[in-house]
């Protein structure tokens, strides 16, 4: 790895937990990450993860490895967003096949990263998630429908002035729905644009979000007003 010394605002004070049981990875990543201006911090068995997840305050960011002792990663993920966190988590690991990726991302994961990685390249997708997960400052860039605003650079949303609690996903989802209102999107799509996975494989993975996401928007979710079922294709949203 070869750290940069430009520190970016982004950054600044964000806390990261960095969860990998290989010495010399996790040192590297300790290293680089620090020198960014993250406060990090370390775990490298998953009882010891899952205890530092879920304590409060909570961290900015997780990069959390898969195999690890005790605990692997996508037990950890299950029980951490079973506890209700909502801090993003990046897996890190070597299982680069679809079907693993489809698995973090069910379970809750932010994003995927499949090892060996390029650090800065890594270190974009940091940035990426910290920026979907904080709110910022800009009223110019949000979308209505029903009862319902959406801001799309703090990634909130209200629903009769009440907060809509969204995981990253979901908010992705509704984001793509919008973006393509009126027309058709398949399920090969969503899993191509908004997970970046082949769409040659069968899942329900996007269904049981879309159902999340029903619950949380629609009136009656059994009758959705807004996002459409089209049998045999995929979703059309309306709003």
């Amino acid at each position: 790895m070869n750290p940069s010394r430009n520190h970016s605002t982004e950054t600044q004070n964000a806390r990261i937990l960095i969860v990998e049981d290989d010495p010399e990875v996790g040192d590297g990543l300790e290293d680089f990450f620090s020198i960014k201006g993250y406060s990090v911090s370390r775990a490298a068995d998953g009882e010891t993860a899952l205890q530092e997840i879920t304590t409060l305050p909570p961290y900015d960011v997780v990069l959390l490895d898969v195999v690890l002792p005790e605990k692997d990663g996508f037990e950890i993920l299950r029980e951490a967003r079973k506890a209700g966190v909502d801090s993003p988590v990046i897996i890190l690991t070597v299982k680069g096949q679809d079907k693993h990726k489809l698995r973090g991302f069910d379970l809750g994961a932010d994003d995927y990263v499949t090892k060996p990685f390029n650090a800065e390249e890594l270190a974009a997708r940091v940035r990426a998630v910290l920026k979907r997960s904080r709110d910022e400052d800009d009223d110019g860039n949000t979308y209505s429908f029903g009862d319902i605003t959406v801001d799309f650079t703090s990634h909130t949303a209200e629903k009769t002035g009440d907060d809509v609690e969204f995981t990253t996903l979901e908010f992705d989802i509704l984001e793509y729905f919008i973006n393509h209102r009126g027309r058709t999107v398949s399920r090969k799509q969503l899993l191509r644009d908004v997970w970046g996975i082949s769409g040659d494989i069968t899942t329900r993975t996007i269904d049981r979000h879309v159902a999340s996401l029903r619950k949380k928007i629609e009136t009656d979710p059994t009758d959705p007003e807004y996002i459409e079922t089209v049998y045999g294709i995929g979703y059309k949203f309306t709003g």
